[in-house]
């Protein structure tokens, strides 16, 4: 659910407004829904600076939408963002500011991202964490660097706002309960793409989540089997799917019968991930028969990649998130590379889209401190 369009509507891809570093206090970003998030007594730092890293994520998996999701990463850790928070005592207190935004594979995306902490996901997450911790004294600066490309549907907003809740919160002790930090990483989500966990919730926890219930907030983790070796193939075209368009797409009512239908695949796909049976998860995901129907035709040649990515063994495919990624399942890695292939030249034989591609496997863990400096 990244966002791709330089408005007002889409915080991580505003166009820097001026040059130099902007500051955000916490108390300017008061929000009614993390009111509960506040705590007592306020925190005493303890690190100077640490640097955590927060995976890509696949949400709706299919028929899950809007309430499904898992994340995903590669050994070199390259599929995700990167956030080093650091105290800065010329900010004033209870502020943040967004000191870079690099990307070393994407140069020219830096340029697209805000600097203003209220208009950058990782600048909004920040805040919303320094507020839940009660933090009133100190000034953090953030330095985010971007792994994943814009409106891509790999959830490249979440994961800057994961890395960026969980980097604040470490450098306070770690102090945040688990849905704390979803809710602050939440509250930049909702400037993105409305109030959805799907891509948030897995980027913080890892693994499968399932978004219950917002009111009150329920997460449930779905822990698959240590054995499920469950790889996936992530073929992006050159083509940017803003969210915004992908969600204008979706039919404003759905017939009984198809409800039913998707509902149950739904619960297919939550029974197999719980039991590690990658044929089932693949097949479900393969079958949202709402939202993938609305969304395909908008991707140049999505509906020949899912077709090649079958053929060529995939245990399912769909589209990732809002798009315009496609996301294929595959039992064990070995068989990524022939699927990868086959997706890459559909896209350029019925889209006339050139394509990325990179296997990738379920990352359990989410976002996690990488780096830590002492005080």
């Amino acid at each position: 659910m990244a966002a791709a369009a330089a408005t007002s509507s889409f915080p991580s891809t505003t166009p820097r407004a001026r040059a130099r570093t902007s500051s955000c206090s916490v108390q300017s970003l008061a929000s009614p829904r993390s009111a509960a998030l506040r705590v007592n007594a306020e925190p005493a730092p303890a690190f100077q600076s640490v640097t955590a890293f927060a995976p890509a994520t696949v949400a709706n998996l299919g028929p899950g939408f809007d309430f499904l999701g898992c994340a995903v990463a590669d050994a070199s850790l390259s599929l995700g963002d990167t956030v080093t928070a650091t105290l800065d005592p010329t900010l004033p207190p209870a502020t943040v500011s967004i000191a870079s935004v690099t990307s070393p594979s994407r140069p020219h995306l830096a340029a697209r991202l805000s600097k203003d902490p209220l208009r950058n996901c990782a600048g909004v997450a920040a805040l919303a964490a320094l507020r839940a911790l009660g933090v009133r004294s100190h000034a953090v600066a953030i330095h985010l660097t971007k792994g994943l490309p814009l409106g891509s549907g790999l959830g490249s907003s979440a994961a800057s706002a994961a890395a960026a809740a969980k980097a604040v919160d470490a450098l306070f002790g770690s102090r945040l309960a688990r849905d704390d930090l979803v809710l602050a990483g939440l509250e930049s989500e909702k400037a993105v793409s409305g109030f959805h966990a799907d891509n948030i919730a897995p980027a913080i926890l890892g693994g499968f989540v399932l978004v219950r219930s917002y009111d009150p907030f329920h997460l449930v983790p779905l822990a698959s089997p240590p054995g499920l070796r469950l790889h996936f193939v992530l073929v992006t075209p050159d083509f940017e799917a803003p969210t915004s368009k992908m969600r204008a797409a979706l039919p404003k009512e759905v017939a009984v019968q198809q409800h039913v239908r998707n509902s149950s695949q739904a619960a297919a796909l939550v029974a197999a991930v719980l039991q590690g049976d990658a044929g089932l998860i693949g097949a479900a995901m393969s079958s949202d028969g709402i939202v993938e129907p609305t969304r395909a035709p908008l991707i140049p040649g999505m509906a020949a990649v899912k077709a090649a990515a079958l053929r060529a063994g995939a245990l399912g495919c769909t589209i990732s998130g809002a798009g315009p990624t496609a996301v294929a399942v595959i039992d064990g890695e070995e068989q990524g590379e022939e699927v990868a292939r086959r997706m890459v030249d559909a896209f350029w034989s019925a889209g006339k889209l050139k394509a990325t591609a990179t296997v990738a496997q379920l990352d359990r863990q989410g976002a996690r401190v990488i780096a830590t400096s002492a005080l």
